[in-house]
């Protein structure tokens, strides 16, 4: 096993738990490797923390996959996606849902999300790459899909040296599946929809809506394909208009509506969100709730300034056009944008 050793002082952080070893954190490898390979980690007084895979192509140069001194192999990877899943059905409607999330998993680099009988997977690093094919194999064992799909056409990959694809790693089939989240039916595109195909992160926050916007005038901003604005249209909004300025979620949008007869309910406006929640507030419109689900704003330290002005912008505005006794729910994801 290639011995990779810790300089001192860096290694305190992997230590109490972190799962990323960064290139300068590392003191020296003994041994000779090819990138992807299994390697053994040990802090600067030579004392074993962890064995994971080893990448110079990436800044996170080293990604932990166990604490012990074990042979990573197919029994590994089956006991890790098995007590995954286990975990899950213990605790969310596993009709859809997400089944890996990579290190919350001890799987760093694997995705693994499940759309009624489908499943939509990325393999993000390539020491996840270098297993995909029997990560398949375990979870074709496991939950017994009719079919899977690589949504692997992220930037990420090429960061990691890998290129980007996607297509059929069981099937084929039809890439269109319905699924049903908190009684709402919604169509998710695995091919071409945002990520693995649909935000299921939200599924409880969507939920929470159902207090909040009985008998209100609802405006749903970043809609996507529709996940806030048809669960509020659902729990009794009088009226939801849903904003987005993608045509493919503007037309999921409508056929979710029509899917849940719900059509009647929520208007889709195909517009720029910052633009109109400027045109709304310029003409005195009023909501009883808005929700702010936008896109990651800041994907580096580098642009913080920038999100800053970004979210301070629509979280001003939604505020100006919000009734009193209204609810503003405002979301992010982007990392570098803590809570305060």
């Amino acid at each position: 096993m290639i011995k990779l050793q810790l300089q001192k002082g860096k290694d305190k952080r992997v230590v109490e738990g972190h799962p990323w070893i960064y290139d300068n954190e590392i003191d020296k490898v003994h041994g000779s490797y090819e990138n992807g390979d299994i390697v053994d980690i040990y802090d600067w007084k030579d004392k074993f923390i962890g064995r994971g895979y080893i990448n110079d192509n990436s800044k996170i140069r080293v990604r932990i996959l166990t604490r012990k001194q074990e042979e990573i192999n197919r029994e590994f990877f089956r006991k890790r996606i098995n007590d995954a899943w286990e975990y899950r059905k213990r605790l969310v409607d596993t009709a859809s849902c997400r089944v890996v999330f990579g290190e919350a998993d001890f799987i760093p680099g694997l995705i693994v999300d499940k759309f009624e009988d489908y499943l939509s997977i990325q393999t993000l690093s390539l020491g996840i790459e270098k297993y995909k094919d029997m990560i398949v194999e375990i979870l074709d064992e496991i939950l017994n899909p009719k079919g899977i799909y690589e949504r692997n056409d992220v930037q990420i990959r090429e960061l990691e040296g890998l290129e980007q694809k996607k297509g059929f790693l069981k099937g084929p089939f039809d890439t269109q599946i319905e699924i049903v989240e908190n009684e709402v039916k919604m169509l998710v595109d695995i091919e071409n929809g945002q990520k693995t195909g649909y935000f299921l992160d939200q599924r409880e926050n969507r939920a929470a809506l159902r207090p909040l916007v009985g008998n209100a005038r609802v405006l749903d901003t970043f809609t996507h394909t529709g996940g806030f604005a048809l669960h509020a249209a659902h729990y009794g909004a009088r009226e939801v208009i849903a904003v987005d300025i993608s045509d493919h979620a503007a037309e999921y949008v409508a056929a979710n509506a029509a899917l849940n007869d719900l059509q009647g309910k929520v208007q889709v406006v195909l517009a720029n969100v910052f633009d109109i929640l400027k045109e709304y507030q310029q003409r005195g419109e009023k909501f009883d709730v808005v929700i702010l689900d936008p896109p990651a704003f800041c994907k580096s330290k580098s642009a913080l300034k920038g999100a800053y002005r970004g979210y301070k912008e629509i979280n001003l505005r939604a505020m100006k056009i919000i009734n009193t006794g209204g609810f503003l729910i405002s979301c992010s994801c982007s990392h570098y944008m803590y809570p305060e």
